[in-house]
């Protein structure tokens, strides 16, 4: 049996072109005898409170009997189905132009970023069919991360299991991922053939990566990363070997590529065809630049200069050299006179502004204010530069360099930035050495670095880990060894700047616990600890 592991980009709710999608992919599978698609492939994943929408779902059935009659050859397809139990995330096996059978998905996962048992009921029963003489076992997504559901098809005469899977990606998750699967096939002596997502949606990312075990967890296939891919293998009974094995990228690698996903699909799904941003000199900036122009080219991407009373002829040389490494095109809009009228303006009601946090913040707002401003007048998406270590502790200014459509790093500590930018640079000159280099600054006021107000970051982001991603306590902190006096200040700072974050632009997800998605904790909360 020749199966093809189709892992395609789909959009959420665009019925009709994740259709075309299904029957494209199909059609360039030459000679296979089922062709996997990813989870929810005709809805796009995750659906969310669309499914509440009756003509939603009725779109969705009607896709999926089109995608039965015209296939030219049989599939297996990410569906929503109606019982008279309610809605199922299921996988319907499609073949001579009809619905042959059809899996509901048996474990509804309800952690981190799923909450499916909002919307969906758990499948009852499992499903094998017969495809070109191999007994195959339908299954979707997180029923393949539980060794019983293996071991129970295996057992009622699998040969091989077939899982779609809309699985998001953070850093790490592919080995991971793929660690699971060698398992699966291993314990139970058969082919695990698992079909991922690829694309971003909203904050998630997608990552591909599909994969064919054989029954002694040999990896015969794994397609692509990060792209669409139709990867093809022949399965026969006690016949092991390796197939095509694609790339599967690590660390600061792996994660540069979400980003560009993530970004670059916003855009495209969300009709943007080019972003802008200011352009500090900073890492934090000089990241997203990149990942920009990696994303949607330089001509769509536009740099903005804001220089202020307190901006640095270094910082300014090295964002000009950062654009002209990139190739994207530059506007200097100094802010000193809009700076000075609003100070003007105040002092009546605020008293003199000068050198306190008020006037800080106000270079900032005027700072979002022009690049917003810029956004409306070209129909630019604004990006957002702020990191996860800043998010974290309140270290951004709501209204100021919290103002954007879309935060492409706010998910990436920023020791990650900075080992992202370097491995970046290895590809090609992107981000200039001063700017690795210098003390990282806000510039809003005389000689002003990070540390003032923040300890060093990797200090800062050994704590921020525990607390957010680990969910350690002050005390458990402490114990890991961790300076008291730090712990307590950071905990402090991360609780009370919960307000901001509720505020703040999607961004990219990639690592396990992301502020939104993952992690969600109240505004007004008075536990300590």
């Amino acid at each position: 049996m020749r199966i093809a592991l189709a892992q395609i980009d789909v959009t959420v709710g665009d019925i009709e072109g994740n259709l075309q999608r299904c029957l494209d992919a199909a059609a360039s599978a030459d000679g296979a005898d089922v062709v996997l698609l990813p989870e929810l492939a005709l809805t796009g994943y995750p659906p969310e409170d669309l499914l509440a929408r009756a003509g939603f779902v009725e779109r969705s059935e009607t896709a999926l009997a089109r995608l039965a009659a015209q296939a030219i050859r049989p599939c297996v397809a990410g569906c929503v189905i109606r019982s008279d139990r309610g809605l199922h995330n299921a996988a319907a096996y499609l073949a001579d132009g009809q619905v042959r059978a059809v899996y509901h998905k048996r474990l509804l996962p309800n952690y981190g970023v799923f909450d499916e048992e909002r919307y969906f009921e758990p499948g009852q029963s499992d499903v094998i069919v017969d495809i070109a003489g191999v007994k195959c076992a339908l299954t979707v997504c997180e029923d393949i991360w539980s060794s019983a559901t293996v071991e129970r098809v295996a057992a009622a005469g699998a040969q091989a299991v077939l899982n779609i899977s809309a699985s998001p990606f953070h850093r790490g998750k592919g080995c991971e991922r793929e660690e699971m699967l060698r398992a699966r096939a291993s314990e139970s002596g058969v082919w695990v053939a698992y079909c991922n997502l690829v694309g971003g949606q909203d904050e998630l990312v997608f990552d591909g990566r599909s994969m064919l075990f054989a029954p002694d967890g040999t990896l015969a296939v794994r397609a692509a990363a990060f792209t669409e891919d139709v990867a093809s293998f022949d399965i026969a009974p006690g016949v092991i070997r390796a197939g095509s094995l694609r790339p599967s990228p690590e660390g600061p690698e792996e994660v540069h590529r979400a980003l560009v996903l993530g970004l670059g699909d916003y855009c495209r799904k969300n009709g943007f065809a080019d972003v802008v941003l200011g352009l500090s000199g900073g890492v934090d900036s000089a990241l997203v630049a990149t990942v920009a122009v990696d994303a949607l080219g330089a001509d769509h991407v536009h740099g903005v200069l804001l220089p202020g009373p307190y901006s640095s002829e270094g910082s300014v040389r090295d964002a000009l050299e950062l654009a002209a490494n990139l190739g994207i095109a530059t506007h200097t809009l100094p802010i000193d006179a809009p700076h000075r009228a609003l100070l003007d303006a105040l002092e009546p009601a605020a008293g003199r502004l000068e050198r306190t946090l008020a006037e800080e913040n106000l270079q900032a707002r005027i700072r979002g204010t022009m690049l917003m401003a810029l956004s409306n007048a070209n129909g630019w998406l604004v990006l957002v530069t702020g990191n996860k270590s800043e998010l974290a502790v309140g270290y951004s200014t709501l209204y100021g360099d919290m103002a954007g459509g879309y935060a492409p790093i706010k998910d990436v500590f920023k020791t990650h930035v900075y080992d992202i930018a370097r491995w970046r640079n290895t590809v090609s000159p992107a981000v200039p050495e001063a700017t690795l280099h210098k003390p990282p600054s806000a510039e809003l006021r005389p000689d002003q670095t990070d540390q003032d107000s923040l300890p060093p970051y990797d200090v800062l982001d050994a704590v921020l880990l525990g607390y957010i991603e680990e969910d350690r306590s002050v005390d458990d902190l402490v114990a890991h060894g961790h300076d008291p006096e730090v712990v307590e200040r950071v905990v402090r700072m991360v609780d009370a700047a919960e307000y901001k974050r509720r505020q703040a632009a999607p961004g990219t997800r990639v690592t396990a616990k992301a502020f939104g998605r993952d992690r969600r904790m109240p505004i007004t909360n008075a536990y300590r600890g």
